[in-house]
């Protein structure tokens, strides 16, 4: 019985196609390793400037216990500003804090809060103003490691709290071991 397919004179190998397949496999070899693709790199190129490590939060006021008595109601931050007052790298914040009074002109508390190191929650360091001292503040700024402010207070104890009478500017300092208070270069009473 005869195949239907025609033999073909390829179909038997004769030890020259052997031959000429070595040969073929070894020209792609050598060539393979004439021709390589670039290295690849993990490194960034040179030219590109490392990224600065993150900057340091500033601790926030939500959940600190202000050392502030406001009775049944709440303490409330009316201002906060922040930055690196003691030259450590890490920013504080700064807040002027009061309690919610429904009526009149509650006096302000300024406390400054840092970063407990161990547990990274928000704690008060230092206070600057006292709101036992029946003081407004106003004009608050934090700027080159000082904080500054207007403080607006009463003459006599007669003086209505709706209208302090008498304006002190005042800037503090941290020299190392405490907030030292100053008055700001410049500074006019009124």
């Amino acid at each position: 019985m005869q195949s239907a397919v025609p033999e073909l004179a390829h179909t038997h190998t004769r030890p020259i196609h052997w031959v000429a397949t070595a040969t073929a496999v070894a020209g792609v070899v050598a060539l393979s390793s004439m021709i390589q693709p670039g290295s690849a790199k993990a490194a960034q190129p040179a030219d590109r400037k490392p990224k600065p490590a993150p900057a340091a939060t500033a601790p926030g006021t939500t959940g600190v216990a202000f050392p502030l008595e406001c009775g049944p109601v709440r303490a409330v931050v009316k201002q906060k500003a922040t930055g690196d007052l003691d030259g450590d790298g890490s920013p504080e914040t700064v807040a002027v804090v009061h309690c919610d009074a429904p009526m009149g002109t509650p006096p302000d508390g300024v406390y400054v809060l840092t970063r407990d190191a161990r547990t990274e929650r928000a704690r008060v360091v230092a206070t600057l103003v006292d709101p036992k001292d029946r003081l407004t503040v106003t004009d608050f700024t934090v700027r080159s490691g000082a904080v500054t402010a207007t403080l607006l207070g009463y003459s006599t104890a007669d003086v209505p709290s709706c209208c302090p009478d008498v304006t002190t500017p005042a800037k503090w300092q941290w020299n190392g071991r405490a907030f030292i208070r100053s008055t700001p270069a410049a500074a006019h009473s009124v």
